[in-house]
């Protein structure tokens, strides 16, 4: 049986995209006769405090659907302050040079980038010529810090470009979840092996079945992070809600601001539900006519899991993020778009719509649509193909 280390900053209990990546691959891998083990650091995300379970622990290690897991020490942070969020990284960097003393490292691993600090660390301390190493980058920083405003052209920018090309260059093969990433790789270091690794879901499809039968208004939701990138604040009080009612699902920074908007704006037809599990989530979101994903700004290299999640669920969207996630919606017939950061374009999209071709048969379309196309055990197979 063939061992493999995965190293990674999120993964369950913490919910969320990246979470649900890492899980999904190392129990793929697991169920294809590898013997998995998994770096993470002590549950924290997204509230920046380390889970109740978890206070107090140093480290923790435990076998999990026959995944071993180990849970380092970390200075838990989601601050805005960026020198917090600084020592919140460095802090798992440190515990992960502990980690790599102390123990014996299979010879394949595979690094989850970003953060690029962490995924550095993992590079610059496991490259050998007996070890083959794996980035997995799901998002291109700094670049998509630029883009979002978290970051400027300046000192600390170049050292981190210094740290991005480190990376890319020692690594083995690069995965990347959309193909401006692995355009973006290959610009750099043409001869670098790449692979084209998406962000698929693994459950089983759900029954479709016909919503909003009054089509009095149409049911929008929003679930997931209530982050900067995402700006569902600003989306709610972009909206026209005229002919739309807005349901949220998630946690995030600018939960409270969301919550305060809706406490004083009583007109808005807009329903926050708080955080609940990705089951009970997949059970909730199978009765909304439709799924609004948006960014609040377009950012190169990003392709929204939400997309692969939400086709599989029979869910029709509107996307609202330009890129290359637009041009999956398109192709595939997944919904509608709208232009990137205008509202007003938005509003017009969504005002179009004909909810009476919102019906079963259009949304059992989009899920065989996904089951053809979207299909994680067949990516899975391919990959395993390429690091055994």
């Amino acid at each position: 049986m063939k061992e493999i280390l995965i190293i990674t900053n999120y993964f369950p209990p913490e919910t969320g995209a990246a979470s649900n990546r890492i899980f999904h691959l190392a129990e793929g891998l697991q169920k294809h006769n590898f013997k998995v083990s998994v770096v993470t650091p002590l549950p924290n995300y997204p509230t920046g405090r380390v889970f109740e379970t978890y206070k107090g622990c140093f480290k923790a290690s435990s076998t999990e659907n026959n995944i071993n897991v180990h849970r380092l020490w970390i200075y838990a942070s989601n601050s805005k302050n960026k020198l917090l969020r600084l020592i919140a990284m460095l802090s798992y960097s440190f515990s992960l040079i502990w980690f790599f003393v102390w123990n014996k490292i299979p010879k394949t691993v595979i690094v989850q980038s970003p953060p690029l600090l962490v995924a550095f660390t993992s590079v610059l301390l496991l490259n050998s010529k007996k070890r083959k190493l794996i980035l997995n980058v799901s998002d291109l920083w700094p670049i998509a810090g630029l883009e979002l405003g978290a970051l400027k052209k300046n000192l600390a920018y170049g050292f981190l470009e210094k740290i991005e090309r480190f990376n890319y260059k020692n690594a083995d093969l690069v995965l990347g979840q959309s193909e401006e990433i692995l355009i973006h790789v290959n610009s750099i270091f043409p001869e670098k092996d790449t692979f084209l690794y998406r962000n698929y879901p693994d459950f089983n499809p759900t029954e479709i079945f016909e919503t909003n039968q009054s089509k009095n208004k149409l049911k929008m939701v929003y679930a997931g992070l209530l982050g900067i990138a995402q700006g569902v604040y600003k989306l709610c009080q972009e909206l026209d809600y005229s002919n739309i009612q807005l349901h949220i699902y998630g946690a995030g920074a600018e939960k409270n601001n969301i919550e305060t908007l809706i406490l004083n704006n009583p007109e808005l037809d807009i329903i926050y539900h708080g955080e609940i599990s990705r089951k009970e989530l997949h059970q909730e979101l199978i009765t909304y006519d439709i799924a609004i994903i948006p960014l609040l700004n377009r950012i190169y290299g990003s392709v929204p899991s939400k997309i692969f999640e939400y086709a599989r669920l029979g869910l029709p969207m509107i996307y609202f993020g330009g890129g290359e996630g637009e041009n999956i919606i398109q192709k595939f017939q997944l919904g509608w778009i709208a232009k990137a950061g205008d509202y007003k374009d938005l509003n017009t999209v969504i005002s179009k719509i004909n909810t009476s071709n919102i019906n079963k048969i259009y949304k059992k379309e989009i899920q065989k649509t996904a089951i053809d196309n979207f299909n994680f055990n067949t990516q899975l197979k391919s990959l395993i193909g390429i690091i055994q």
